[in-house]
Formats: C-alpha cells, structure tokens, sequence
C-alpha cells in the first residue's frame, strides 16, 4: 500500500489561466484579495449553515469559465485545501479548509474561519483512445482538465460551517498547544452525477469582492475498496489499553492519551455499534486530526454504554518511517482522518473522510445506535 497522503494539491503542469483577470489556477501567483468576511459581526470559529444557492452566481447555461468570469478577482491570498478524496457518483460531502497563504511559498498561514464560500465543478472530457500529445499522457490529462473550463458548469454547492471545538474537559494538549490545529471545516454537499473525473472550482466571498480558485481533480474509481456504506466492515484486531499493558502511548499519540480503546474492535463486530476513527494527532498530514479525536472523545462520554469507541492510530510503533498499520491497509485508506461507524450486524452504517465536527458526530452516533 503507498504512504499515506492528504488530499491531492492541484496537479502540475497545468496552466494559470487568466479570463478576464477573473480567476487563477491554485498555486499560480499574481493578484491580492483581503480574506475578511464581508460581515463583520460573523462570529469566527462557530458553526454555520450554508448560505442559500441563490447568494452566489448561477451556472446555469453557462461554462465554468464563464461563472469565474463573474468573480471579481483570484482568490490568491488564501490557500485551499480539499480534506477529501474519495467521492462516488451521487451526494458527496466535500470538506475543506481555508487558510491565508503566505506570500509566495505557497504555505498555509492563519485559518480563516468565517467566509461564505460555493462549490462548483465541470466534468473533464474524455480523451480520445489513439489521441496523441507532444508531452505524453500528463500532457493529455493537463490539457483534458483545462478543456473542463470550457463543459457546463454544475452548482453552485454552499458550504456550511462546522466547528470542530469541544468542551473544554475533552481538548487535548495536541489541539490547544499546538496553534496551526483546524478549529473549523468547510463542507459543502456536491451531486456527482456519474463515473468519471471532475474539476472542482471555489467562489469564495470576500470583503473586497468575490474570489475565484480552482481545485484539484476529483477521480472517482480510484479507491473502490474502501468499505461504503450498506457494506460489510473487514474484521481486524485493534489494540486495547489491557493488550499494551497498560502502556497507552503504544495506543495514541494524543496528549493526554484519549481513552477510545477500551474494547477489541474484532470482539464487538457483529453485536455491538462501533465507532471506528482512523486518525493520528501527532502525525497528521493535515491540521484536523487531534481535534477530530477530541471530538470523538466527547461523544465517547456522552453516548457511554450505547456504542464503542476505537481510535486506531496510523503508524506502526506510531512511527511514520515504519509505515502504516495492517488496520489501516485493510480498511485501503489513502488518506486521514477516516470515520467509519459500523452498526450491530457487522454493516457499514456511515463512513466519514475529513474533519467533522460534534454536530455531524452526533449525528452519525445516533443513526448507527438506532439501526
């Protein structure tokens, strides 16, 4: 299995692409926009519903170049990051998070927490079998995702906001003492229609008007092993504070250690409600980890007795240079955090890629309880 991975950046070799001085591809330069919200009284850091489809421009008749041409400047001051990767046809939620960028690095800065931002995307055309390019297969697929700016235009899809916060009895050292940690994460719920790869683009509202970005593909097919819901769940052993010896630091990465260890995921499958978290504090490729952890550790305690809670970490010895664990393998995970709630016969009730927060945690909790 490859190395774990966050969510793919944009892909190389693509060309930034000026329409109007409308939009920019991720990862190009020029341009500057203030990351404020234009409402001043949004309260960062807290939940939010999304704001209604009609506040952001149509796509209707129109391709996606010509809804960037409605945006007001590139979204080059802030930096995108998708937390997903795995999507199929139908509803998917596409979660995301949004930092300043800083400078010309390329690097997330401070997260900006209180925008109101839509989702777009376009279906990339097929490439012809037999067709030929002068730089080969990349420069097939760079030149297929830049023909998607010129395919109807799907959405737009608002994004909500969710607080990842917790009582304050439930934060980790690893999410209050370390100061890149997400505090909030984008989701919007996107309607792939079919098998196939798509070019998601983001309008995002800015305080000096509206901010346009591409982003990374979407490929879907790529990871059809991953457990779905209504599927059976693979059978693993997970360790326990007992099997370690009372040694939780073998078991988690969190600071303090989180307690989501109590029961051998492999005994309860089948009979009881699990709660399965795929994540490591420490070691995340992203800044959601530890306070996805934190989040489960709430829900730990407010649904004690009802379901089983079980963070599997993702390194052996929770070293990254010894690769990931056999759990992690067997579950085909390309990416974290991943969480998998598993009703009392043995099925797949929900499987959540990204940060979430209590709310969507609650939700899943109940749903995967009742069943």
């Amino acid at each position: 299995m490859p190395p774990m991975r966050r969510p793919r950046l944009a892909l190389l070799g693509l060309l930034c692409l000026l329409a109007g001085g409308a939009f920019l591809l991720a990862g190009c330069g020029g341009g500057s926009g203030s990351t404020s919200h234009p409402n001043p009284e949004a309260e960062a850091g807290k939940s939010r519903s999304a704001p209604p489809r009609s506040a952001f421009p149509s796509a209707q008749g129109k391709s996606l170049r010509e809804v960037s041409e409605e945006a007001s400047h590139p979204a080059t001051a802030v930096k995108v990051e998708p937390q997903a990767q795995v999507f199929y046809p139908g509803i998917n939620r596409y979660p995301f998070t949004i930092n300043e960028k800083l400078g010309s690095t390329g690097k997330a800065g401070k997260e900006v927490t209180d925008l109101e931002a839509a989702i777009y995307y376009a279906k990339v055309p097929t490439i012809k079998p037999g067709a030929k390019s002068k730089s080969g297969s990349k420069g097939m697929a760079s030149k297929a995702q830049q023909q998607a700016l010129e395919q109807p235009a799907i959405g737009p899809f608002p994004a909500r906001i969710e607080s990842l916060a917790t009582e304050p009895a439930f934060q980790g050292k690893t999410t209050t003492e370390e100061p890149d940690v997400a505090t909030v994460v984008y989701a919007s719920q996107i309607d792939l229609p079919t098998e196939g790869e798509y070019r998601p683009a983001i309008l995002i509202k800015e305080k000096d008007g509206i901010g346009w970005k591409m982003l990374p593909s979407i490929e879907m097919g790529e990871y059809a092993k991953i457990p779905r819901p209504g599927e059976k769940a693979p059978l693993i052993e997970t360790p326990t504070a007992k099997s370690v010896g009372g040694d939780l630091a073998q078991l988690t990465t969190r600071i303090p250690p989180d307690t989501q260890n109590k029961v051998n995921y492999a005994e309860v499958l089948g009979k009881e409600p699990i709660l399965l978290l795929f994540a490591t504090p420490k070691f995340c490729q992203s800044r959601v980890c530890g306070s996805v952890v934190d989040v489960a550790q709430q829900a730990q305690a407010k649904y004690e007795g009802k379901a089983n809670f079980i963070h599997m970490e993702i390194y052996n010895e929770n070293d990254p240079s010894k690769g990931v664990r056999p759990q992690v393998r067997r579950f085909h995970l390309p990416s974290e955090p991943w969480l998998f709630a598993i009703n009392r016969e043995g099925v797949v009730s929900a499987a959540i890629e990204g940060a979430f927060g209590t709310e969507l945690m609650d939700k899943t909790v109940e749903k995967v309880v009742g069943e």
